[in-house]
């Protein structure tokens, strides 16, 4: 009987075939990273029109307005707000102003020293209200459209149930309200860490903190897979600059006021109050039966960090009687920078919008 013989020569061609390839690929990718890359996040032309201390309004004007009441978007205060304008082509700001919305958009800066004994009450009814109350006299308009981000969407439901007169419609994306859930990590971190601890230790909130718990709650996919992802698509250089541009968001989280984070903590995550109608903002209970606007709640189905337990019982919870909950087949930041979010979603916001223009 012959016994089988190793095709040496075939694998010695293979061999060599797949180190050309990889040659060229390397090759190319010194090209990529040797070259000028666009990078810039955050590039939608706007104009600052208003600031409060460290906070800043920015304004991006459409080349047409089809809507008579402007939009402001609230993002959360762990991360930019230049998540929303993260690269040109799957830019939320960008295809709001092709809709024709005149659109503001909250930037809550770099907090200082200073800044440690600001609460839940000085970012809702101080500077959120003075940027609604700014926009509100620069359009003439008894009412603006709200669209909270993440915790800004928890931002903009209180707001709106201790402001319900000065809110023409609430969007709220991925925003957590119901805080006693097991099936976010984050949720569950939360409801054992020590506030009080953190804040007597560092005052602010440390931002690099904030990075590294992220980072934590998905070691594999975002401290492994997203680096090899990288090297397989290095020679992109599409994908080289968006993600570059990722990575700029990811290690740019701001610190954070001290007791605004000891609030969140305790209020919320631990004592999941707002649902319960017994979070208090200095002298006001915020009431969601006072949500009397109509309410478009939008999340992800594979949400790591806000799970659809935390965000789908809102409507439920509220006072009006136009609802809608939209649950989207896609993760947290997915829902912002992702193609399908951007070619389905944004005119779908601009048509429930428009719909309600009165």
């Amino acid at each position: 009987m012959d016994r089988s013989k190793i095709p040496v020569d075939l694998i010695m061609a293979k061999l060599e075939a797949d180190a050309r390839v990889a040659r060229q690929r390397l090759e190319k990718a010194r090209d990529i990273f040797q070259s000028p890359l666009s990078t810039d996040i955050g590039a939608t032309p706007y104009e600052l029109v208003f600031q409060a201390d460290r906070v800043r309004l920015k304004y991006y004007r459409p080349e047409t307005a089809r809507f008579k009441t402007p939009l402001l978007l609230v993002h959360g205060l762990f991360n930019r707000e230049t998540l929303l304008d993260l690269q040109p082509d799957r830019s939320i700001v960008h295809n709001l102003l092709k809709e024709g919305m005149e659109v503001y958009l909250i930037d809550w800066g770099s907090p200082t020293r200073r800044d440690q004994f600001l609460t839940l009450d000085d970012h809702i009814n101080g500077y959120m209200d003075d940027m609604v109350e700014f926009i509100r006299h620069r359009h003439g308009g008894p009412q603006v459209n709200l669209m909270g981000v993440c915790l800004g969407g928890t931002f903009a439901v209180i707001y709106a149930a201790l402001h319900p007169g000065k809110i023409r419609n609430l969007i709220t994306t991925v925003a957590p309200t119901h805080f006693n859930t097991p099936k976010g990590l984050l949720h569950i971190w939360l409801q054992e860490i020590d506030a009080d601890r953190l804040v007597k230790a560092f005052g602010n909130l440390p931002g690099n903190l904030v990075t590294a718990a992220f980072l934590l709650l998905n070691p594999p996919r975002l401290l492994l897979d997203k680096y090899l992802g990288f090297l397989e698509n290095m020679d992109n250089k599409d994908f080289v600059e968006n993600f570059i541009r990722m990575e700029k968001w990811i290690f740019d989280s701001p610190d954070v006021p001290g007791e605004t984070f000891r609030q969140v903590v305790k209020d919320l995550y631990q004592g999941n109050l707002l649902v319960q109608g017994k979070l208090r903002l200095g002298e006001r209970r915020v009431d969601l039966q006072r949500v009397t606007m109509p309410l478009l709640n939008i999340y992800g189905q594979y949400d790591h960090l806000v799970p659809p337990e935390a965000c789908e019982v809102l409507p439920e919870k509220v006072g009006s009687r136009d609802t809608e909950n939209v649950c989207l087949d896609t993760g947290h930041v997915g829902i912002y920078v992702s193609s399908r979010f951007q070619k389905e979603t944004i005119p779908m916001i601009a048509a429930w919008l428009l719909a309600r223009e009165g």
